[in-house]
């Protein structure tokens, strides 16, 4: 009788500890949403940052300019400048929204509305950030998926896809 007493208070403690444990880890508070990203803003940053190489393609492309003109307007890209919003896409934590902004015929920003409470807000920031970099580098949907993100990156994907599509891609 003793033993069995003891046991079931161990186990009882035990129990309490492990959801005592678990109880008190909480997941951070995001006490702001990320702002909104404006592309008309947010394109003059990247525009002026690359303002040396952009300028360096347009210098070449006035003395070609005729011939440009009537094939492709982004130097044989097939995109439209412009800003262009791909469609929402959700998945089981939210919505993924990417927008873009094509200038010489090159994506130049891409922005994206995002899920972000709960586990999303620790994880969606730096993995649309990432998708951000991949899509400037890959000029396209071909992009890779961040790890721990799946869902995150797939609807990125989709949106991107669809804002190319928009552009002309």
């Amino acid at each position: 009788m003793r033993r069995s007493t003891a046991a079931a208070v161990g186990t009882l403690t035990g129990a309490a500890l492990i959801l005592g444990v678990r109880l008190s880890v909480s997941v951070p508070v995001v006490t702001a949403a990320p702002p909104a990203v404006d592309l008309a803003d947010s394109g003059a940053s990247p525009s002026a940052a690359k303002a040396g190489s952009k300028r360096k393609e347009p210098t070449k492309k006035p003395t070609s300019a005729p011939a440009d003109d009537s094939g492709t307007a982004g130097g044989g890209s097939g995109l439209t400048d412009g800003t262009f919003k791909g469609t929402g896409v959700a998945n089981p934590y939210g919505t993924v929204q990417v927008s873009i902004k094509i200038d010489s015929g090159r994506i130049t920003v891409a922005a994206a509305d995002y899920p972000n409470t709960g586990n999303s807000a620790t994880i969606n920031p730096n993995a649309v950030a990432q998708l951000k970099q991949e899509t400037l580098r890959a000029q396209s949907a071909d992009i890779n998926a961040v790890s721990g993100a799946t869902f995150t990156s797939k609807s990125y994907v989709e949106s991107l896809q669809a804002a190319l599509d928009a552009a002309g891609a």
